[in-house]
């Protein structure tokens, strides 16, 4: 074998796997030439006889690229040689071989049109990469110039060029600092001069250049030198305009005023130095004035020493008239000088006060004007009996303007806060009283209301009187406004909703003992909703029965109030507290405290009781006086326009200012949840909040009366009177909602349609439908019991509930009665027997005394055994029933007594009635 392989060898021949791997890609996959294709095409097409003979190749051909094929064939050869064996075993390869060209020449074929495109975008390859390489080649050698030729050298250039900057503004730094340190001789020689706004000018100047400098060492003290200067040159300005009172010069006067621009103190009186400045001046004016006082007092002691030393002799007698003269001609002099001195003292303030608008002061500041005002008026009574009307006309026209400009802020606020309200209870202790917040800590310095007026006036002259004499040692009555600036703190929260266990305690004891009752219990009861009292006083029993019916009692009796509640408490108090100082503007004040009570009012109607269904109920919910109220608050409070209900004629601009948008309740208050009786806790905190608030209001009527001037009083009485005193009648349209949806009547009504009522036998049971209903009332009453976890359900409140669902429910039945089309005497019995089932279950539900609408249904039911007589004396005296009850009950008697002559007489008679209503 091997001399086989060598002898291949030296005739220069390679094995076949040799050979494909010493040819080029593209060449071992080159096209087969003509004649190659042409043998092949010469080879037999039989595609059987080809496959058959592929397969017969040695699955040893097709294992791997390192097959050795030439080696495998020599070592298969045997040892002993045959030509024709060989021959033929050589033939066969080369038909196996020429079937694998044959089908090798037929993938060429199939597969020549992608090669010839895929070998042109090689060749396009291949050239572009070329081109790439010459352009690369290109840049480079041209990037290597430019970085040479410019780059190198003009950023050299730039970089000099910075630092030359650079070096320049120092330059320009250090010659500033030069010249901020010779500044002070330079403001020398101007003051020198008198150039007042040029030395402020530079002085301003140099301040802005050392703050501009002061990351510098040696600038950090110039700073605070220059502030130094600057307020010796205000102090030097003061005395340069002292001068102009002695010798008015034009340049002169004309340098002051402009360096008095250049300072920004044109007006000499900032804001947060007017009250300082005020009580300054009256403090000055009362030495004056005291001094003043002392003169005549002086005069009058030294007189009357000499009116009571005795006369030497008859002689003196002339010189005793001559001295009487001269006395009562200081006296007189003295005299005149007390209103002359008044008057400069009050032209004096009165231009102070006016010189400056004081319409954006905080409250409290302008509390303290107005009260060193009104200590100043109370001084020139006791200096010279004037009523100060220059001061009462000057500051009145402040007060004016300033509240006005407050009041609008605070309506504004209030209408912020009525819409994000939550409506939450405010935990309050039990025994909160208005009295405890700082804002009506006034009225306990004044004349309580149940003081006498006629001892008034004593203890007020008294202080009165007294003032400059208190004084006369020392001191300034003017001082006092310091301290009386001090917040004063209060406690009237409660940590927990009581105030502690011994509280909680008290709250569980035995209900016949009177030590639980309040005060107001053991007095004649009071009518929430008609305001009588009854001729007899409340028994034990029933105090015990109202004690049950309060629900939630371990949260004691505390107010029930929000935090916009106390607000608007605290509001009232501010307000009055400027009414009590400045009574010219009582008035104005008053109706503003009456437009944050109607706007509250308003509020808490438009969230919770606004009902289109109030008129169908027939229950009358909104009285006249209500409704009356209500409008007349939203034709001159409201702004319809700023929320799109504007529904007349266009307001003017005017008008529209003096208004405040309607409010809209807080999408966090949810009233359409069933879980929640429909908002019910947040309905009896909105409503009862209201209530406290028009208590407090009622506390307040005395002292506000006292203040009023007698003129406008009957405004105050008729503000009492029609809104004040409906806070509790918004309880029935706010609560009402609540019970048309806390039980379903319709379902009622439904079961009532399915009984049969034209029975021949008297029944002993009951119907279905009341228990459905007794049910109703008893799912009620336990979730009226959750509510009461959240906020305390007061009496009044549960008593409205309880009444509205007992009314809807009667109203319910007799509507279910009058869909009765046949009814006989015992189906009759029968609605009396479901009707008296249902009080009896019913009362021990409710301490609520006598059931609402009893009569209503039970006389229903009666008439239905009425005469024609009868019946049409009935119909024209009960219009509370409707045209269809009325109808009906008309229609069922019709054969068993009443006619058709008759029924049709009762039909006209029930369309009389019901005619002038349409």
């Amino acid at each position: 074998m091997q001399k086989i392989k060598s002898l291949m060898a030296r005739q220069g021949l390679k094995s076949p796997q040799e050979s494909v791997v010493d040819t080029s890609p593209v060449e071992s996959f080159r096209t087969p030439s003509k004649e190659e294709l042409r043998e092949l095409r010469e080879q037999p097409t039989d595609p059987q006889a080809q496959q058959e003979i592929i397969d017969s190749i040695e699955e040893v051909y097709f294992s791997s690229d390192s097959f050795d094929m030439v080696q495998y064939e020599l070592e298969k050869l045997p040892p002993d040689l045959n030509l024709l064996e060989l021959e033929e075993y050589r033939d066969k390869l080369k038909r196996q071989q020429a079937a694998v060209s044959k089908r090798v020449a037929d993938l060429i074929l199939e597969k020549q049109p992608s090669y010839v495109k895929e070998l042109e975008r090689v060749t396009s390859l291949q050239t572009n990469l070329q081109l790439a390489a010459v352009i690369c080649t290109n840049a480079r050698r041209q990037l290597h110039s430019a970085k040479e030729g410019f780059t190198e050298a003009s950023l050299g250039l730039l970089a000099n060029q910075r630092r030359r900057q650079l070096l320049t503004g120092l330059l320009k730094s250090l010659r500033t600092i030069k010249t901020l340190q010779r500044t002070d001789v330079r403001l020398s020689e101007m003051l020198e001069e008198e150039d007042y706004p040029g030395a402020i000018q530079l002085c301003l100047e140099c301040q802005k250049a050392a703050s501009t400098f002061k990351h510098y060492n040696c600038i950090s003290e110039l700073n605070s030198k220059l502030q130094d200067t600057l307020e010796q040159i205000e102090e030097q300005l003061d005395v340069a305009l002292s001068k102009t009172c002695k010798h008015f010069d034009v340049s002169h006067y004309t340098k002051v005023q402009l360096a008095y621009k250049l300072l920004g103190k044109t007006q000499h009186i900032t804001t947060d130095s007017y009250i300082p400045c005020l009580t300054d001046l009256c403090k000055a004016l009362w030495e004056v004035m005291l001094s003043y006082h002392l003169t005549m007092q002086w005069h009058d002691e030294h007189y009357k020493e000499e009116e009571t030393t005795p006369g030497a002799d008859d002689s003196s007698t002339e010189g005793s008239d001559e001295s009487t003269v001269g006395r009562s001609y200081v006296k007189k002099k003295l005299e005149h000088g007390l209103t002359r001195i008044w008057q400069d003292v009050q032209l004096k303030v009165k231009a102070y006060l006016l010189g400056t608008d004081v319409s954006n002061f905080k409250y409290d500041d302008f509390i303290v004007v107005l009260d060193v005002i009104s200590r100043l008026m109370q001084v020139g009574e006791e200096f010279c009996g004037s009523k100060s009307e220059v001061l009462q006309e000057s500051i009145k026209r402040q007060s004016v303007n300033y509240f006005k400009n407050y009041h609008r802020t605070r309506l504004e606020e209030l209408r912020m806060f009525l819409e994000n309200e939550t409506w939450e209870l405010c935990p309050v202790k039990s025994n909160f009283s208005i009295a405890q917040l700082h804002e009506f800590r006034f009225m306990g310095q004044c004349r309580s209301p149940s003081v006498s007026p006629s001892r008034q006036p004593e203890s007020t002259e008294l202080v009165e009187l007294c003032l400059f004499e208190q004084y006369l040692q020392g001191g300034n009555p003017f001082e006092m406004q310091i301290d009386n600036k001090e917040e004063e703190t209060e406690d009237v929260l409660a940590s927990n909703g009581y105030e502690s266990d011994e509280l909680e305690k008290s709250v569980y004891q035995d209900y016949d003992s009177d030590s639980d009752v309040p005060e107001e219990l053991k007095q004649d009861y009071v009518d929430e909703q008609t305001g009588d009292a009854p001729v007899k006083s409340v028994s034990r029993e029933t105090l015990r029965s109202r004690k049950r019916s309060d629900y939630n009692l371990n949260r004691a009796n505390a107010p029930i109030l929000t935090n916009t509640t106390l607000n608007v408490i605290r509001l009232v108090g501010k307000y009055m507290q400027m009414m009590n100082i400045l009574k010219p503007i009582a008035f104005d004040v008053i109706h503003c405290v009456s437009q944050l009570f109607d706007y509250y009012l308003y509020a808490v109607y438009t969230f919770f009781g606004r009902n289109d269904m109030y008129e169908s109920s027939g229950l009358g919910l909104i009285s006249s006086r209500l409704r009356t109220t209500l409008s007349r608050i939203q034709e001159s409070l409201i702004d319809m326009e700023a929320g799109g209900e504007n529904a007349g004629p266009h307001a003017s601009p005017e008008e529209r200012k003096e208004k405040v948008p309607s409010p809209h309740l807080s999408q966090l208050v949810i009233l359409t949840s069933s879980d929640t009786l429909y908002g019910l806790a947040e309905r009896v905190v909105a409503t009862e909040s209201l209530v406290f608030l028009a208590e407090q209001f009622e506390f307040l009527q005395p002292h506000l009366d006292t203040t009023m001037p007698s003129a406008k009083k009957p405004f105050l009485q008729q503000f009492y009177s029609q809104t004040v005193s409906t806070a509790s009648e918004l309880r029935k349209p706010i609560y009402w909602i609540v019970a048309a949806k806390a039980i379903d009547y319709e379902q009622m009504l439904l079961l009532m349609a399915g009984v049969k009522w034209d029975i021949k036998e008297i029944m002993s049971q009951h119907n279905v439908y009341v228990d459905v209903l007794l049910k109703e009332f008893e799912k009620f009453n336990q979730r009226l019991g959750d509510v009461s976890r959240i906020v305390r359900i007061p009496l009044p409140v549960s008593n409205v509930l309880w009444e509205h669902c007992i009314r809807l429910a009667n109203r319910t039945l007799v509507e279910g009665y009058a869909n009765v089309k046949k009814c006989s005497n015992e189906g009759r019995a029968l609605m009396q027997l479901d009707f008296q089932q249902f009080l009896m279950k019913l009362e021990k539900l409710t301490d609520l005394r006598p059931i609402p609408d009893k009569e209503f249904v039970e006389t229903y039911i009666k008439a239905y055994y009425l005469t024609e007589n009868d019946m049409e004396q009935f119909i024209k005296n009960h219009r509370e029933y409707s045209m269809k009850q009325l109808t009906n009950l008309v229609n069922v008697c019709l054969g068993s007594h009443i006619n058709k002559k008759a029924r049709q007489k009762l039909l006209a008679a029930i369309d009389d009635i019901d005619r002038p209503k349409r």
